[in-house]
């Protein structure tokens, strides 16, 4: 038996000495006999064939992907109205909820309720409406010959010259003829489609908010599982008040929109102005645009009463920018108590962006979507910042 100390030390494995320039696992796949996945990754890019068609199967991918956003934008659209429509509807269901009302009855008492109020709607309105329209387009040349004949419109044409009148008169000629109103609405058939498209459009519209409104507990927790499990406090908390602050905002959006389709209605009534159902209507429409929509009908509507009476029009134009101003001061602020609050700059900004690239649907998110966007800064950003020393 030999004495001869033995050496404990494990046997160490194989050196690998990287080359300059190398990583080490490239250097033992060189040793190994095969090609670095890096060197080959970079040796394709270095050449021109292997960089150009990486580059056009680059290019090919986002143009594919960018027509297929554009092939399904209405559905988009369908999408995004039903989700507001559904965050619009919460905090009716949330009050039902709080009255021990289970959140399946109140869907089916919510749904029914407007069901029954649109069903009455259309039968009240839409005979009349009908008339209005149609008297409306068969005395707008009459209506126009009436206002060449007033004092108002000399007065006009004493400032402006003699092309006023040719003006009026050109604009007259081209509404009476039924080539041009064919043509501006692009033929019976056009129209028919248009509104066959519309109204399958808010069905499923509404499909899809019943959904949405079912499901958006759901949904929520959903998202809130898409955060680090750290933060999800904070993510429930803060997604939780955007929902509440954007359907509080858009129920408020109504109610402002329905105070000015009475005012509207009323004021034409009592002046003695045409068609107030007619403008009742179109004030809903127009007033529901944040922040510009009551100045676009008040410059619509006063213009509009011209044609009748310029004292009538000096009334509606003062009385509508007293009622503009009690809604901003005293109806808005009690109706908007609930909702975040954002500069009046940016609200106008919003809406200029959302209008521009997405219409009426745009104007309508664009101040909920500014509202969230701050709320998640101040929330999130700024305190990071300020934890920064």
């Amino acid at each position: 038996m030999s004495d001869a100390p033995q050496d404990s030390t494990p046997p160490r494995a194989a050196e690998v000495t990287a080359i300059p320039g190398e990583t080490v696992p490239d250097a033992v796949a060189v040793r190994s006999g095969e090609a670095p996945a890096s060197r080959t990754f970079w040796a394709t890019l270095n050449s021109p064939f292997g960089a150009g068609f990486l580059l056009t199967l680059g290019g090919l991918a986002a143009l594919l992907l960018g027509l297929a956003i554009s092939n399904i934008a209405t559905v988009l659209i369908y999408i995004a109205l039903a989700m507001f429509a559904a965050l619009g509807l919460d905090p009716v269901l949330k009050w039902l909820e709080r009255r021990n009302v289970k959140r399946a009855w109140a869907i089916v008492i919510v749904f029914f309720a407007f069901g029954v109020l649109l069903v009455g709607l259309l039968w009240l309105v839409v005979p009349t409406l009908i008339d209005q329209i149609t008297a409306f387009v068969t005395s707008l040349p009459g209506t126009i010959s009436s206002f060449q004949n007033t004092d108002f419109f000399h007065w006009l044409e004493g400032i402006f010259g003699d092309g006023l009148g040719t003006l009026v008169t050109d604009l007259q000629t081209f509404i009476t003829n039924p080539a041009n109103i064919a043509a501006i609405s692009g033929g019976l058939l056009r129209v028919g489609a248009g509104i066959a498209t519309a109204i399958s459009g808010g069905l499923i519209v509404v499909v899809l908010t019943l959904y949405f409104v079912a499901s958006l507990p759901s949904i929520k927790v959903a998202l809130t599982q898409f955060a680090p499990a750290r933060n999800r406090v904070k993510v429930r908390e803060m997604t939780n008040q955007i929902t509440d602050s954007v359907g509080s905002y858009l129920m408020g959006m109504v109610v402002l929109a329905f105070f000015n389709s009475i005012v509207a209605f009323l004021l034409h009534l009592f002046l003695g102005l045409p068609f107030p159902l007619l403008m009742g209507v179109l004030a809903f429409a127009i007033t529901i645009i944040p922040l510009v929509g009551p100045v676009l009908y008040w410059i619509f509507g006063t213009v509009l009463a011209l044609f009748t009476s310029p004292l009538a029009a000096l009334i509606f134009g003062l009385a509508y920018l007293v009622y503009i101003q009690i809604e901003a001061y005293v109806i808005t602020p009690r109706v908007m108590s609930k909702a975040i609050s954002i500069p009046g700059s940016l609200v106008v900004i919003g809406a200029l962006i959302g209008g521009t690239l997405l219409g009426l649907l745009g104007a309508l998110i664009a101040v909920p979507v500014t509202a969230s966007i701050l709320l998640i800064i101040k929330q999130v950003f700024i305190p990071r910042q300020d934890a920064k020393i």
